[in-house]
């Protein structure tokens, strides 16, 4: 049973599977088009492309195995196999099959694609379509802002219609998608927030990672941080941003996150200082105390 005011992903997992599936992050050696193609890449993103710190030296098979035989260890039985550096679907389609295909190994559950709007085309959609006859599949779907002029400032390069596009050809092949979404980004407001979940409820969109923005050496953002180009509020208008998104967004929507986890090294600013956790608890808190929970607000659908 979930006792918390938002349906959260552990939850719902041990629900569907019967015990906790972990996530095992992976470097398949993937880039980006945004980055190679003399763009410059979003102003945040650094240059391992958003992963954290897995051995890309290894092949994709050392990386599972190496991290599943220690989770076995703890008792996990079974597993995540998740896509999350750079742009996983930038690449031939029979790439991309035998790729994923190596990443099937046994106790492996969900198959998690981590990628771009722009870089949805009917081939991967094939493609994934074909994987989830075997496997659990999840398209997770970069929107971080429904604010044009948000996306712009952050050089996504990608407009908000590629992302709806994307996301309502992948569900209509049933293959299920999470987005991601900035709650503290300088050039939203509390309504853009809010306006974010309506339109991820609206789509039907089953699942969305809630990220605090970081800032990382050596990337545009800190260029414009160290000028005092760049203010990211305080910890206590991050949380009230959640808890709006959260209230706006339909009951349904499973929470694959709520605050980001900053590298140790090379970040500027993180979370205010503060650990994940705490910054979990203090959002956690503050909708048990004032009664807000997921969906309270949300449109009728």
């Amino acid at each position: 049973m979930n006792h918390k005011p938002y349906k959260d992903l552990k939850t719902h997992l041990r629900l569907k599977y019967g015990e906790y599936v972990h996530r095992v992050p992976l470097d398949a050696g993937f880039s980006c088009p945004h980055k190679v193609n003399g763009i410059g890449g979003c102003i945040y993103c650094d240059p391992s492309g958003s992963g954290f710190s897995v051995d890309s030296s290894l092949s994709l098979r050392e990386q599972l195995f190496q991290r599943i035989s220690l989770l076995r260890k703890k008792g996990i039985g079974k597993f995540m196999a998740y896509f999350q550096a750079n742009s996983n679907t930038y690449a031939p389609t029979e790439r991309l099959r035998t790729v994923y295909r190596e990443a099937l190994i046994e106790d492996v559950v969900i198959l998690d694609i981590s990628t771009r709007p722009d870089l949805v085309s009917e081939e991967v959609l094939d493609l994934l379509e074909e994987f989830s006859e075997e496997v659990d599949v999840i398209l997770e779907l970069g929107l971080q802002s429904i604010n044009p002029n948000t996306l712009k400032a952050i050089n996504r390069g990608h407009t908000l219609a590629q992302f709806v596009d994307s996301s309502l050809r992948a569900r209509k092949r049933g293959i299920e998608v999470v987005t991601h979404v900035i709650a503290n980004l300088p050039w939203d407001t509390e309504e853009d927030v809010c306006e974010a979940a309506r339109l991820i409820s609206v789509l039907g969109i089953e699942g969305v990672k809630i990220h605090s923005l970081y800032i990382v050496e050596g990337t545009e953002l800190a260029r414009m941080y160290k000028k005092g180009k760049v203010d990211l509020g305080t910890a206590e208008q991050f949380v009230e941003r959640v808890i709006l998104f959260l209230e706006h967004l339909n009951e349904n929507v499973i929470i694959h996150r709520l605050v980001s986890d900053p590298p140790i090294e090379g970040t500027l600013f993180g979370n205010w200082g503060m650990s994940k956790i705490k910054l979990l608890n203090m959002i956690e808190r503050k909708m048990i105390i004032e009664g807000r929970y997921q969906g309270i607000k949300a449109l009728a659908i």
